[in-house]
């Protein structure tokens, strides 16, 4: 042995990547897993809350209440690990709850 001193390698982390350096993509979830979250978020994108007659709270004017868009976005912040995944059902959640908003579904009181 050599009166050099060696120095730790650094750790290199492997298994926190999405995608091996080969370039193969780590699978994390099934189709049927990712087709199911999806089918659940397009859901609670379209529950709305909508009312007959708006009513002003505040100075604001409601005309609609997005429940399950609010909700959807509390399940996803709670549910899915990756910062890449949540933004894309946040993404998917925004556009169904705005398309939905002028489309006739949700609960009319």
């Amino acid at each position: 042995m050599s009166g050099k001193k060696q120095t730790p390698r650094p750790r290199t982390y492997a298994r926190n990547r999405a995608v091996s350096r080969r370039g193969y993509e780590k699978l994390f979830e099934s189709d049927g897993e990712y087709l199911l979250k999806l089918v659940i978020c397009v859901l609670l994108g379209t529950f709305w809350l909508k009312f007959s007659q708006s009513f002003t709270w505040l100075g604001i004017t409601f005309h609609a209440l997005p429940l399950g868009l609010l909700l959807g976005l509390v399940i996803v912040s709670r549910f899915e690990k990756f910062q890449a995944d949540r933004k894309i059902w946040y993404a998917v959640l925004i556009v169904v709850g705005i398309i939905s908003y002028f489309v006739p579904a949700g609960i009319v009181i």
